[in-house]
């Protein structure tokens, strides 16, 4: 005979049970494709994909690193590909240049990266052993490599796209998402609402050179690897696959601006890669941070560059400023060659970034300005001094020093006594401080956080089957009649066809007035 305790211990078994399968029938099968060489990137597409996973949804996830996950309903195939080496960082600071002078070469190592992750041993075995049905989902990081949209023909599956900024002209087109070019700056220019008449001159020419230079240029590209990588004998065209994008998920918040109306595929989830609870510090660390008496000044250059990367003039200097200040300063350095000693500088090859800046002790944080990290300083509401190198980290901090969160240094110019000026200003003038810790309320306040966001339209994409009734009718639409070509033509049309029957009607008059005037009068 069982004891009531037994009982007990049986009937809890069955509950947890049946509600491991009422969560497990509610699962979607769901394909993360991430082939991002930078790990910045990635760590935005991650964390919607842990959502997802921890949200109890079948996770597959390929990408370019090793695994970090510890759901257990996560399957992960790493691809071993080309990803951003030292020497191309080196090479990246060297060669600063305009984002739109380099786009062109850009476009081609970016698309050059993704072929190979898509014709990777691994990818084409799990391709020819994988069907159409086996994902409810495709969720494509995304950063030009439109011809990866293949995938959700592949599965037949509806399709969602991560991106890690506000919305592009690339993205903007693929879902009709209006440019609005007059009053919202394009992502290159960096410019802040509302901008003035020249500004506008700008920012008409940059969208003029993104619409239609850059698109077809892309374009073009883009469809060859297409065509190699799904065959138009087994695929539908790739203008077709455009219109199974369902959602864009983009890592930004209306509060960072532009201010810009946005079509209801488009989701912000600007973020989501920070934690909402910051994981405990290493103890080491946590004992450096809060024995700091004047504070921390953390300084990082993000995933891509390391201090290491630096040219040994750059790095020298960066320590000689650093050195005399009477802060203490972590700096993620990357290898053991560093640049002198000091008593207030500790050298790190990894350190917990959103941890970090979320200790009350940091006072500054010394950045390259990408999207990633402006983001988490904003959230924690840590003021900011700024050395671009590359891509939006330029307009980035461009836009942080406008907003008054920080200073922005041309890395290309930089001098000891520019340094200095810069770190002792933020540091000492309370008001940088204040402007970013008013904006991170802002930035916090939402009805829904992130994760929340991802779970409910993922969810909601699936249960309508790729949620048809939400796209745009301009992605059914060509780019004269988004443009009202056709109907300009058809107005000038009517106009000179009034023009025209006008002209014959007074031409006929005067031939019967001719007529009606007698041979006498004539004579």
């Amino acid at each position: 005979m069982k004891t009531p305790s037994s009982w007990l211990s049986l009937r809890f078994f069955a509950l947890v049970f049946g509600l491991s399968l009422i969560i497990r029938g509610n699962a979607s099968r769901i394909l993360c494709v991430f082939p991002s060489p930078s790990v910045s990137h990635l760590l935005i597409h991650f964390a919607v994909a842990e959502t997802l996973a921890n949200d109890g949804h079948d996770v597959t996830i390929i990408s370019t690193i090793p695994n970090r996950f510890k759901a257990t309903n996560l399957k992960y195939i790493h691809i071993e590909g080309p990803i951003f080496t030292p020497d191309f960082a080196k090479e990246m600071i060297r060669r600063q240049s305009n984002v739109y002078i380099k786009f062109g070469s850009t476009v081609s190592q970016v698309l050059d990266m993704a072929n190979s992750t898509m014709n990777n041993p691994k990818m084409l075995d799990f391709l020819s052993t994988s069907k159409a049905g086996d994902f409810d989902l495709l969720i494509l990081g995304y950063f030009m490599n439109d011809f990866m949209l293949g995938l959700g023909a592949h599965f037949q599956c509806p399709i969602v796209l991560s991106f890690m900024v506000q919305p592009i002209f690339s993205i903007n087109s693929m879902i009709g998402n209006p440019a609005e070019e007059s009053y919202v700056a394009s992502l290159f220019v960096g410019y802040k609402q509302p901008m003035d008449f020249w500004q506008r001159v700008t920012n008409f020419m940059a969208y003029i050179i993104e619409y239609y230079v850059f698109a077809p240029i892309t374009a073009w590209k883009v469809k060859e690897m297409y065509r190699y990588n799904f065959p138009p004998d087994r695929y539908p065209p790739l203008e077709e696959v455009y219109k199974n994008i369902s959602l864009v998920f983009t890592n930004h918040h209306f509060s960072q601006g532009p201010i810009r109306p946005n079509v209801p595929a488009l989701i912000e989830i600007g973020g989501i890669q920070i934690k909402e609870n910051p994981d405990p510090l290493p103890k080491d660390l946590a004992e450096i941070m809060d024995s700091a008496q004047k504070g921390i000044i953390y300084f990082s250059l993000g995933t891509n560059v390391q201090g290491s990367n630096l040219s040994k003039e750059k790095a020298k200097m960066i320590f000689n400023v650093l050195s005399k200040l009477p802060y203490t300063v972590l700096m993620k350095w990357g290898d053991s060659d560093f640049p002198g000693e000091s008593p207030n500088i500790i050298y790190k090859a990894w350190l917990p970034q959103d941890d970090i800046l979320a200790h009350s002790n940091v006072k500054l944080f010394i950045t390259h300005g990408g999207q990633g990290s402006v983001v988490e300083s904003q959230y924690h509401g840590v003021p900011m001094v700024g050395i671009p190198f590359f891509g939006d980290q330029f307009s980035n901090m461009a836009n942080v020093e406008k907003s008054g969160f920080g200073l922005s240094l041309n890395y290309a110019t930089l001098n000891e006594m520019e340094l200095e000026q810069a770190l002792l200003e933020v540091l000492n003038n309370a008001k940088y401080r204040e402007t970013v810790q008013q904006f991170s309320k802002l930035y916090r306040d939402r009805p829904m956080s992130p994760r929340q966001l991802v779970r409910y339209w993922v969810d909601y994409v699936i249960r309508h089957k790729g949620a048809k009734h939400m796209q745009s009718p301009a992605v059914f639409m060509s780019w004269w009649e988004l443009q009202s070509l056709d109907v300009i033509a058809f107005f000038i049309g009517c106009d000179c066809g009034r023009c025209g029957f006008v002209d014959g009607v007074l031409q006929d008059d005067m031939l019967q007035r001719q007529k009606r005037i007698p041979k006498c009068c004539e004579e």
